[in-house]
């Protein structure tokens, strides 16, 4: 016992962080939640929402105490997806960072956030260079996003509860950094089954109006895989 107690007194001792890439849904784009950083190295540069790992705490915990903490930002969909540990990552000491890739519907938490640390939205392909490997990560984090979309009902957690088939048609394309044709992504998604068409119609952009839907979880869940087919170049990379 004390030669294993030893062993583990003799090996080097890191910080861990962790690193919270939040995505947001407006309704027309893919937006990024960033802060301006409140420290040396980097102060008041732009940088993902993160802090340390507390001695009692679990990765997870930490990622939503640090979220809650700099955004207000409470209950949201949140993701583990990857550690970085390259030694020379940050100038100041040895810290490994466990990325969380985060979604939410913009407008609905809109009222939540706070200011307190200057937290803005940015489009997601026009945010301001970031600090230390915080590109890296959100370049990351994309890939996940479009790895997980195409499986898994992840990208409704952007979306109100009903939405309608321009909304998701521009999600997609956000998401997927691509173009689709209107008609064909209208046909295919109603092939599916996967959405339930409600009464109520969105007004807000034309007389005719578009039809609000919802998404059926039952069925989504047992033939996810019909989403695959509305992407035929889908990138999977991750």
């Amino acid at each position: 016992m004390i030669r294993k107690m030893i062993e583990y007194a003799s090996q080097p001792h890191y910080l861990v962080a962790v690193d919270c890439i939040v995505f947001g849904f407006d309704g027309e784009s893919l937006k990024l939640l960033l802060v301006k950083r409140g420290l040396e190295p980097e102060i008041n540069k732009w940088s993902l929402i993160g802090g340390f790992v507390g001695p009692e705490e679990s990765t997870d915990d930490a990622a939503n105490r640090v979220l809650k903490k700099n955004t207000g930002l409470d209950g949201i969909y949140l993701e583990q997806f990857k550690v970085y540990g390259q030694p020379n990552r940050d100038p100041i000491e040895r810290i490994l960072s466990v990325a969380y890739f985060a979604l939410i519907d913009i407008n609905k938490y809109s009222a939540q956030l706070n200011n307190d640390f200057q937290a803005e939205w940015f489009p997601v392909n026009e945010k301001p260079e970031l600090i230390f490997d915080h590109n890296t990560m959100v370049s990351d984090a994309r890939k996940r996003l479009r790895y997980k979309a195409a499986l898994h009902p992840i990208l409704f957690e952007l979306l109100p509860k009903k939405f309608t088939l321009p909304q998701l048609q521009t999600l997609f394309e956000e998401v997927n950094d691509t173009k689709m044709d209107t008609g064909n992504f209208n046909r295919k998604m109603n092939s599916t089954g996967l959405l339930v068409r409600l009464d109520e119609k969105d007004k807000s952009s034309s007389k005719k109006g578009a039809y609000y839907f919802k998404l059926n979880h039952k069925k989504y869940r047992s033939d996810f895989h019909l989403v695959l087919n509305l992407m035929p170049n889908l990138r999977l990379d991750i």
